[in-house]
């Protein structure tokens, strides 16, 4: 995959984001940490205030217990929003022209559905993977192994 000179990568999951820039070329890139934004490992105990609601049936005695939300997926959801704001406001700001996004799917598909109009224009290329975990040389490394 060429990465044009310039061109800026997002590189997310559901805790963890960097914004990189390439100051290479295309063949060649070079990729430089803009912003990188990371959230703590929290457990559900310190997400939630209270144990599940019950519901009673109207006749009867019978009780259930109601279905919990899942409180971790909620927060890696809500840092997808913070990434999409992130990649909004650099774009309106005109920082970059060309964008590509590597996340895992499940992400990359909460991201989509943040998108400024202004993004979903500069984005050229969505990489449906997990490499949060690399260092930067190797993020490029693999990107431009892809094609």
């Amino acid at each position: 995959m060429r990465i044009p000179h310039n061109g800026v990568v997002l590189v997310a999951d559901g805790r963890k984001m960097l914004f990189l820039r390439n100051t290479g070329d295309a063949t060649d890139p070079k990729l430089e940490v803009m912003e990188a934004s990371e959230q703590p490992a929290r457990y559900d105990r310190d997400l939630k205030t209270d144990a599940p609601g019950r519901a009673f049936a109207s006749v009867g005695t019978a009780r259930s217990a109601m279905e919990e939300p899942d409180y971790q997926q909620i927060e890696e959801d809500r840092f997808a929003a913070d990434a999409a704001a992130l990649l909004q406001r650099h774009a309106l700001q005109g920082d970059y022209d060309n964008l590509i996004v590597v996340a895992p799917p499940r992400t990359l598909g909460e991201l989509r559905k943040h998108y400024h109009r202004e993004v979903a224009d500069r984005l050229k290329n969505e990489v449906p993977k997990d490499l949060t975990g690399h260092p930067v040389d190797a993020i490029s490394r693999i990107l431009v192994g892809m094609d």
